[in-house]
């Protein structure tokens, strides 16, 4: 299962726990099984079937450019944090 940590703005959604595991085959999936686990997480993450402008989701080590079909390792560690860019 992926290792999500969970944005202090979502805690209160896992009753405070700062990480979950969660299966998925692709980040998609692994949103769908976190909002039934804990409903209200799509509202936050997801925005016309998409991650929402300004959030970004790391996947492993890397920012995902395949957005929901990012594929995932049984052992990924996937963070959502605010998308970051400068010039």
């Amino acid at each position: 299962m992926a290792k999500v940590f969970v944005p202090y703005n979502l805690r209160k959604l896992t009753g405070g726990e700062s990480e979950v595991e969660m299966p998925g085959a692709t980040l998609g999936k692994l949103i769908e099984n976190l909002e039934a686990s804990y409903p209200g997480f799509s509202d936050t993450l997801l925005k016309d079937g998409r991650l929402k402008p300004g959030l970004a989701a790391v996947c492993g080590h890397a920012a995902t450019r395949q957005g929901l079909l990012q594929k995932l390792d049984e052992d990924t560690e996937v963070h959502f944090v605010p998308a970051v860019s400068g010039g």
